[in-house]
């Protein structure tokens, strides 16, 4: 047999020999005529020349990149991709004078002494950075921050006096650039500082409207993206788009945002919480009420197309998929950010805002139209409860941990800032990450099959009925890095349960302490442990 022959030739020393038996498993099937001591013998005499022409090819090759890469080594404007990875300028802060919080750091190896004396110079490639507030970085001009952002706020004159409040909990007039475009004045006398400033939307009479269950403000909505540009304000890198009761994150807005080149052509948002809607408009488009990005370059191709473009989708129904056909008619597709949140659903918003995905919290939708979002509180006195978490940690807003108390044999799932759950029995992570459904679909008639996501019941058992506890309040631990949040229990009857397991009832309010982590969505997307 082949190998034992291999074996024993190795045995004996005779290298060679081995590499012989090895060609007889392959050259078998090659050639059949001839002896094999002759095969090899061939082979053997032509090997030396095959070395020393193989060895002529490399040193010729080498030679070539040596020649052409020189230039390459000595200059700092080099712009061939075979350059060794320049330098930054020296009028770049080092590390340690900028105060922007850094995102991460890369050190390129040196390949040769005098590459070794340039980084001398300068040590660190440019830390990547996001200024949530101020001016533009010092690091990188270019980098988004809240200034670059221009909102438009899609309203009008009959419900701005109700949702006006909604705005309020989230705009920042002297950090923010926007308006509120209006179908006509409003009643009220002067407007409050407070707010952004409005603006009357163009006629719009000339464009066809043939939806016969909607509302031909869908046009004048949809062309507030143009009616911005057309503005002529400097230095916007963004156009986000929103309506009048959505909540906005700007810090997480700013985060998202900034991963994204706004010189190219992007349209970011996401989809309905409802697949009906999803499939009567589209899993293309991204709904209005979450709100949308639109980048700068884009918005200004969609203007040039716009209102030609709106007298050929007469019959769609809202301003969001028109805005989404025209945007299609320049072949750019959605990119999905999952923190933007429609919330087409009825009910208590709790099982979606209790297991929010890992992702930051950019907006949130329809808060008029569902419950409460704390119990015992108007829905306004909600949101600006729910505020307070908001603006505290925005990093950390809503992002659930799943902890365990096994002595107890409790599942605990913490939604930061705004509420914790407890409940008997050792549940897997892949189940609590799931949203219990206590919400109804935008379709009442449609069951959980519905949803665009993931559902579960809220217990299979009475006994495993989950122990509410809300955000009563929050602030600073023992050090400016630390945040203590106290959570108290809602005051419901609990079922009967005969089980032995210990009623998470016994408690009456937890104190959750964790970091603040401005940096968490520089890094991979992970949960956080308990």
């Amino acid at each position: 047999m082949v190998v034992s022959s291999i074996m024993k030739q190795q045995k004996d020393g005779i290298w060679q020999s081995g590499l012989i038996g090895l060609g007889i498993g392959w050259k078998s099937t090659l050639r059949s005529n001839g002896s094999w001591a002759e095969q090899t013998m061939h082979t053997t005499n032509r090997l030396p020349r095959l070395i020393v022409i193989a060895g002529a090819c490399s040193c010729l090759y080498a030679l070539m990149l040596i020649l052409t890469s020189k230039q390459c080594w000595h200059s700092f404007q080099c712009k061939d991709p075979r350059c060794i990875p320049s330098v930054i300028p020296e009028s770049v802060p080092a590390l340690g004078e900028t105060n922007l919080p850094t995102v991460g750091l890369l050190r390129n190896s040196s390949f040769s002494e005098q590459n070794q004396r340039m980084r001398a110079k300068a040590s660190f490639v440019n830390p990547i950075s996001i200024p949530i507030n101020g001016g533009a970085s010092a690091v990188n001009p270019s980098i988004t921050n809240i200034s670059h952002i221009l909102f438009g706020i899609a309203a009008s004159a009959s419900l701005w006096e109700k949702r006006k409040e909604y705005t309020k909990v989230w705009w920042r007039p002297e950090e923010m650039r926007g308006f509120v475009w209006l179908d006509r004045s409003t009643r009220q006398r002067g407007w409050e500082k407070s707010l952004p400033p409005w603006r009357i939307s163009q006629n719009t009479d000339r464009f066809i409207y043939a939806n016969k269950v909607g509302h031909r403000s869908a046009i004048r909505i949809s062309r507030i993206v143009s009616e911005s540009v057309r503005l002529g304000l400097p230095n916007v890198h963004w156009f986000v788009m929103g309506d009048d009761d959505t909540i906005f994150i700007p810090e997480n807005l700013v985060r998202v945002l900034s991963k994204y080149d706004h010189n190219q052509y992007y349209y970011i948002g996401s989809n309905s919480e409802s697949h009906l809607q999803n499939i009567a408009f589209s899993y293309n488009m991204a709904y209005g009420g979450g709100g949308f990005a639109i980048s700068h370059p884009l918005a200004k191709a969609l203007e040039k197309i716009q209102d030609g473009c709106l007298n050929r989708y007469p019959s769609l129904f809202g301003g969001d998929d028109r805005i989404q056909a025209c945007i299609a008619e320049l072949g750019v597709p959605l990119t999905k950010e999952f923190g933007f949140h429609q919330y087409d659903v009825y009910g208590n918003l709790f099982g979606l805002m209790a297991t929010h995905p890992v992702t930051p919290v950019v907006s949130i939708h329809h808060l008029d139209v569902v419950d409460p979002i704390f119990p015992n509180r108007t829905r306004l006195e909600a949101v600006r409860h729910l505020s307070k978490s908001m603006k505290l940690d925005p990093a950390g807003f809503l992002q659930q941990s799943i902890c365990y108390e096994r002595t107890k044999q409790w599942s605990i799932s913490i939604s930061w800032g705004f509420a914790v759950q407890v409940v008997r029995g050792i549940f897997s992570a892949r189940e609590l990450e799931i949203p219990p459904r206590t919400f109804l679909n935008w379709h009442r008639r449609a069951d959980y099959t519905a949803y665009a996501f993931n559902t579960r019941p809220v217990s299979r058992h009475p006994c495993q009925e989950p122990v509410l506890f809300y955000m009563k309040g929050m602030g600073y631990g023992a050090s400016d890095n630390q945040l203590v949040s106290n959570y108290t229990r809602e005051q419901t009857r609990s079922a009967e349960c005969q089980w032995k397991v210990l009623s998470p009832t016994m408690l009456e309010w937890i104190n959750v302490v964790k970091a603040k982590d401005d940096n968490m969505w520089l890094k991979s997307p992970r949960r956080k442990c308990c």
